[in-house]
């Protein structure tokens, strides 16, 4: 099949591969970009894509708690001046505490919530879009509940770009809030490594055994070294096994076990996880314009 200019530089920009590089590997995948990219990986040429590398949209997240009741959400804009005016911040806090109060069950039930006498959250919304003259939008957002027994923890960084919510049972609220902190920094992706798919780890093992590095060795050796690499690999996914970033000495297993406590739960959201911004080339819309 014919590869585009786009796909290369889609994965160009996922692997940090050259040109030529990235070409082969997509035609030897068929086009398929997450084949292509274990193939690179098979090569030693680029490392597994992270879930937060495809970070594209404006905007801003935010958490609200209301007493056993926490929201975590995203509010998207088109550019991030927008994001940071007085409007948008003030809608931000507006979606977020309507949604903790509420818990809608998904977005189009959130936007159809009355926040005031005759006006829903979708209104503001529109409202606040006509002050600022760019489209804002309620991308998404999860409520997570808590027993009496466990805290949460909510951690915001880079002026909202990224937040994290935590739910431990036991421990301290301020122990909770180290751990969300840790979230945000670090991305984990589970908790722990029995919450890995199979599938996940069945797709690592794969890689791991095809890699360029391990060609000739006898089947013991090779998988003896892919077993440690899966290990490696879970630890730096799974929350529990990964260094403490305020304490690189200790596990955020052993922290949270420290203070008398274990995590239960966490949600990462960064701003444009997951969506592809349109790349626009200034040179052609010039062309264009005076065309």
């Amino acid at each position: 099949m014919a590869i585009t200019a786009a796909q290369v530089k889609e994965l160009r920009d996922k692997t940090s591969v050259g040109m030529m590089d990235a070409k082969k590997a997509l035609v030897e995948a068929d086009g398929d970009l997450e084949k292509a990219i274990d193939l690179l990986r098979e090569k030693g040429m680029a490392k597994a894509a992270k879930k937060g590398d495809r970070v594209a949209a404006e905007g801003m997240t935010y958490v609200a708690v209301a007493g056993n009741k926490a929201a975590i959400i995203e509010l998207n804009s088109e550019t991030d001046f927008v994001a940071g005016n007085a409007e948008f911040n003030d809608l931000l806090k507006t979606v977020a505490n309507t949604i903790v109060e509420f818990a809608p069950a998904d977005v189009e039930s959130a936007l159809a919530l009355e926040v005031e006498a005759g006006q829903t959250l979708n209104d503001k919304i529109v409202g606040t879009t006509q002050i600022t003259g760019e489209k804002i939008t309620l991308r998404r957002f999860t409520v997570v509940e808590k027993s009496e027994s466990e805290n949460f923890g909510a951690y915001s960084h880079l002026a909202g770009s990224i937040s994290s919510l935590v739910v431990v049972e036991g421990a301290s609220e301020t122990a909770a809030k180290d751990i969300a902190m840790h979230v945000a920094a670090i991305a984990p992706q589970y908790v722990s490594d029995n919450e890995v798919p199979t599938e996940v780890v069945d797709r690592e093992k794969a890689v791991q055994l095809a890699s360029e590095d391990l060609a000739g060795k006898p089947d013991n050796i090779k998988e003896k070294m892919v077993e440690g690499r899966i290990k490696k690999f879970l630890a730096e996914i799974s929350l529990l096994d990964q260094a403490f970033v305020k304490n690189g000495d200790q596990t955020v297993a052993q922290f949270i076990a420290a203070q008398n406590g274990s995590v239960k739960s966490f949600v990462r959201y960064q701003v444009g996880d997951g969506i592809e911004k349109k790349v626009t080339d200034l040179a052609e819309e010039v062309a264009k314009q005076l065309g």
